[in-house]
């Protein structure tokens, strides 16, 4: 790996990684650890064998829920797991009063958008990233909006939004997906926050986190709707019959997590806070400058920003020239997008600029 970390960073990471081609494509799925691999294999063994420890996983599902509070600064008992961001925004959509007003961002991703339009008794309004804080006024009830955009890696200007939302009594929602794990960010600074964590946290598709801040809870500004036993403040003695008494914290809002996905979850979400984030967001976009530095030479403009994800417009068909070399990236609204992680080099980088230039 790059001088960015010291090399006991370096080594664990040679560990840990072992790609066989350039992956450039973070912001589509990241790669697993080795560790993460161990982990679902001898689950998935054990399954087979009979070595079915449930008491087990539901305790290292807590683990990557304790994990994932510390990566975003908030607490465990206000986050509840779950498997998709669809589904955690639904449960928020669900809520709201009808009347209420969502203001949402242009070409925002559609599991942040989709779960609000499909209110035929609320309004959704949409507005420019650049314009989205000063486009709140009196009568939004929710600005929803993700925290890094995943068709071009624009940043969002957060503070900005929540002052803009508190002045107008609206709560806020950031989908942290592109985010977790490289940005920096205080979950409890919002009302909600949603995030998978097959991404930059490095764990399988299917696990998702959803926190939902005190006041909310408080307020029962979200209810429980998806409930099963899980959400009972003792599970075990909520598996029959409606659910008696509720979780006191964000639990309520648990679905039964699905138990490899969050097996594998758990390592995973560990590694990222043995780097820490702080680390990891200077090294992903000390690349994902490089990579933007180098198609200006090439002559192709790329969206501004300083961002774990770099994109540019105007080289449709580049990924595919781009996969015949072994080089992996994608097209995603117009955009070719590049995004950088913990498995990628200074080389990675330059490999994928020279296979652009030979284009």
């Amino acid at each position: 790996m790059d001088d960015s970390f010291d090399p006991g960073t370096r080594s664990l990471l040679a560990a840990e990684f072992r790609p066989e081609s350039t992956y450039l494509n973070t912001s589509s799925h990241g790669l697993l650890p080795a560790r993460t691999v161990d982990a679902v294999r001898d689950a998935a063994t054990g399954m087979a064998a009979g070595r079915v420890d449930m008491p087990g996983y539901f305790e290292t599902a807590d683990l990557a829920r304790a994990s994932f509070a510390r990566l975003v600064g908030t607490t465990p008992e206000r986050v509840a797991l779950g498997s998709a961001v669809s589904v955690h925004v639904g449960l928020v959509a669900a809520a709201l009063p009808g009347g209420s007003e969502v203001l949402v961002c242009d070409g925002d991703f559609s599991s942040v958008v989709t779960p609000f339009s499909v209110r035929d008794d609320i309004k959704l309004r949409s507005a420019p990233l650049d314009r989205l804080a000063e486009s709140v006024d009196p009568a939004t009830t929710l600005v929803a909006v993700s925290a890094v955009q995943s068709a071009d890696g624009r940043v969002t200007d957060l503070a900005a939004v929540r002052e803009a939302a508190r002045g107008a009594g609206a709560r806020v929602l950031v989908d942290a997906t592109q985010a977790a794990g490289w940005f920096p960010l205080c979950a409890d600074d919002y009302d909600y926050v949603v995030c998978a964590g097959y991404k930059w946290l490095l764990g399988p598709r299917g696990t998702c986190f959803l926190v939902v801040s005190e006041e909310a809870q408080q307020a029962r500004a979200v209810l429980p709707l998806q409930a099963g036993w899980m959400a009972g403040e003792r599970p075990w003695e909520s598996v029959y019959g409606p659910v008696e008494r509720f979780a006191a914290d964000a639990r309520r809002y648990d679905v039964s997590p699905p138990f490899l996905p969050y097996l594998g979850a758990a390592p995973a979400l560990a590694l990222v806070e043995e780097i820490g984030p702080d680390a990891v967001g200077a090294h992903n976009r000390a690349l994902a400058r490089r990579f933007r530095e180098g198609l200006a030479r090439l002559g192709h403009e790329p969206v501004p920003g300083d961002s774990a994800v770099a994109a540019v417009r105007g080289l449709d068909g580049a990924a595919a020239r781009l996969a015949a070399a072994g080089v992996t990236l994608a097209e995603r609204d117009g955009n070719l997008r590049a995004s950088f992680h913990l498995y990628n080099t200074e080389a990675d980088v330059d490999r994928a600029l020279d296979a652009l230039s030979a284009g």
